[in-house]
């Protein structure tokens, strides 16, 4: 089959690889039929995330089952289903708490309590390195999914892909950071970063009734795409004491209610901030989250959906401790919230394929690769067909 496959940083080219197959009674082979790249993917393209040997990426993919486990009970030859990105059992602590994403059982070689640099990490996830289970992903023509009976859901044939291809992350994620941030109505919600991400939490901002939403960026293409796609107000990140001034300006001094850091430790960053991380000792920087934390008032909540995987010596928690911030983050609990937002895309509550800006064969997906991180071509979101 043809397959994404990352051979070193920088580095990924359309090979032919094995097809996968049955490894255990409880997995399904998929035939892909769309995937597309995340924000993530580009943390293990740039090398942030290490992945010593070649592997196959991609999390975000949907398809029909082509071959059933004999364990398999919800799922048949021919059915259409979109995937979670996490790899759930179903049935450990975690899982029975609504929080796949830490299930005991998917990541056998690397999971554990501590959630160190290198090894105790969460569950498993697709393609997504050896450190997280080492499972091969979906941006290719076919993929094995493990516990197929808990993670695939159904879709409908009057539906096409590209309105619930998103349901396998980007908007589960930007849902998951204003459900953590408690929007009940009426709040007012900044969002730091226009990609995929934070164009689908102010999306999931809307559903929950904020009373105004606000995406930071530090380019105007996606500003300007926010303001079609989601219907927010907008601020152009040039200076991160003047984008925190503008918001309390916003806010009758106070600060929002919610901030939410859809950007992770990869931010376009200055020499300076460059070498301030080389003088820490640290991967890439937290100035979005620092800046989310100025932003946001006395009491509100700040979501973290965007990836920091290493310790960082000069966090806020001075700042953290004086204002009474609540912090949550973490990777989406898919599992959690897919069957309700599936529900919203049924009944025209929300257009998710209207982010995409370029559709690709995956036989271009070195090209794709360099025009999503490099942001070339006003690229947004890039979908990528297998079989083209």
């Amino acid at each position: 089959m043809k397959a994404a496959v990352i051979h070193a940083p920088g580095k990924i080219t359309c090979d032919n690889t094995e097809d996968p197959g049955i490894k255990e009674s409880t997995d399904v082979i998929l035939k892909v039929t769309s995937t597309a790249i995340c924000g993530s993917d580009l943390h293990i393209y740039s090398g942030g995330f290490p992945q010593p040997k070649p592997m196959i990426l991609g999390h975000e993919f949907m398809g029909i089952v082509e071959e059933v486990g004999r364990d398999v009970k919800n799922l048949k030859k021919g059915d259409r289903v979109v995937v979670p990105f996490p790899i759930a059992c179903g049935s450990c602590f975690f899982c029975n708490s609504d929080l796949p994403v830490h299930c005991e059982n998917s990541n056998h070689e690397h999971y554990g309590p501590e959630g160190g640099l290198i090894d105790q990490k969460g569950g498993g996830l697709f393609g997504y390195t050896d450190l997280y289970g080492g499972y091969d992903g979906g941006q290719a023509q076919f993929v094995r999914v493990p516990y197929a009976d808990i993670g695939p859901r159904k879709v409908p044939d009057s539906l096409t892909d590209e309105q619930v291809l998103f349901l396998t992350d980007i908007f589960p994620t930007g849902y998951s950071g204003v459900d953590w941030a408690e929007v009940k109505g009426g709040e007012t919600v900044v969002i730091f970063g226009a990609g995929p991400v934070g164009i689908m939490a102010a999306k999931s901002a809307w559903l929950r009734s904020a009373g105004r939403v606000i995406i930071v960026d530090t380019l105007q293409y996606r500003l300007n795409k926010a303001v079609v796609a989601a219907n927010c107000e907008t601020i152009l990140w040039t200076d991160a004491e003047e984008v925190v001034e503008k918001i309390r300006a916003k806010t009758q001094g106070r600060g929002a209610d919610v901030c939410i850091e859809a950007v992770g430790f990869e931010p376009d960053r200055n020499i300076v901030d460059r070498a301030k991380a080389l003088i820490n000792f640290e991967k890439g920087s937290i100035k979005v989250l620092e800046a989310c934390m100025s932003a946001v008032r006395r009491g509100g909540i700040v979501s973290v959906l965007g990836v920091y995987p290493t310790f960082y010596d000069n966090f806020p928690v001075g700042q953290f401790f004086d204002k009474g911030i609540t912090l949550r983050g973490g990777q989406a609990v898919v599992h959690k919230h897919i069957d309700k937002l599936l529900q919203y895309v049924i009944d025209g509550k929300i257009v998710l394929d209207d982010i995409i800006t370029h559709r690709l064969p995956l036989t271009e997906v070195a090209h794709a690769y360099d025009i999503f991180k490099n942001k070339k071509e006003d690229c947004v979101k890039v979908v990528l067909d297998p079989w083209a």
